[in-house]
């Protein structure tokens, strides 16, 4: 699920702030972007936005500011500097040159003055980091449950289509084997076969049809599996994988209902129901 959670926090001269962005995607995929003095938090940081988020991709963005102040300082190499002074003055004595350095030109030289990121340890900010974490974490799960509570209202809604579906095909169920019967009567009719209706050949393989349309197995797993669907709506844990299997059982039954009734009416239905259910499990890998 998308999502975007903002914290920040202060401790001993230092400034955290955390910020949290989630989009879709069906696994975990959890990047942590860390000032490179704290980097060895970044396992703790990854372990708590896991248990909060089970699904999505997270960037996680931290940045550390000095309180008042820069967050690079200017360090002065004197001892470089010194080198750099000796070798002029040397090489203007062995030469009989005269020489005469500036201050200034050692700003041009290589490494004696250098911009640094201010150091800081992570005992010195761990007091502030996970305060701003949990509260960007907060934020970041509120916006999800928005839009959340948008998603189960949809879910339910294309899980009332498809048994509305269903509902239509249990009416049809009893009539196959009659339905058969017609059809096949009707076509040996019209072929000018001569045949007695009453045959037991005949009726032997009305009955073996009747057998193997019969769909009541796959019509009740089907009430099984919207009751789990109904079920997960209305809990507090991930169900978004749990959501995820029951859509490919349910599409199984649907596709195994339509392969056994040769009959318009529940081909029918059965599109209905699988388009409901496509673009239910489109909204699925959006559930955390």
């Amino acid at each position: 699920m998308t999502g975007f959670g903002r914290g920040e926090a202060a401790a001993n001269g230092w400034k955290i702030e955390i910020e949290l962005s989630a989009v879709n995607r069906k696994q975990s995929d959890i990047n942590v972007n860390l000032p490179g003095s704290l980097i060895e938090l970044e396992a703790e940081v990854r372990r708590l936005i896991g248990e909060a988020i089970s699904r999505g991709r997270v960037n996680a963005k931290i940045n550390l500011n000095r309180e008042g102040g820069s967050t690079t300082q200017l360090s002065f190499d004197e001892e470089l500097a010194s080198q750099y002074v000796d070798a002029v003055k040397a090489f203007a004595e062995k030469r009989g040159l005269e020489t005469h350095v500036e201050a200034a030109e050692l700003f041009r030289a290589p490494g004696v003055f250098k911009l640094d990121d201010a150091r800081v340890s992570a005992d010195e900010v761990k007091d502030c980091i996970f305060p701003a974490l949990a509260e960007s974490i907060s934020q970041l799960i509120q916006m999800q449950e928005e839009e959340g509570a948008h998603l189960h209202d949809d879910l339910c809604s294309r899980i009332s289509q498809i048994e509305t579906s269903v509902a239509v095909v249990k009416e049809f169920a009893p009539t196959i084997p009659d339905t058969y019967r017609k059809t096949l009567l009707k076509r040996l009719n019209e072929s000018g076969i001569d045949c007695d209706f009453s045959d037991d050949r005949i009726l032997r393989e009305i009955a073996l049809f009747a057998e193997r349309c019969d769909i009541t197995e796959e019509l009740t797993r089907i009430d099984h599996h919207v009751a789990q669907f109904r079920k997960y709506f209305e809990s507090d844990e991930p169900t978004g994988r749990p959501l995820d299997f029951l859509c490919q059982e349910l599409n199984r039954e649907l596709n195994t209902i339509g392969s056994k009734a040769n009959h318009p009416g529940i081909a029918q239905e059965i599109v209905n129901a699988k388009t409901e259910l496509e673009k239910f499990r489109e909204q699925v890998q959006n559930v955390q």
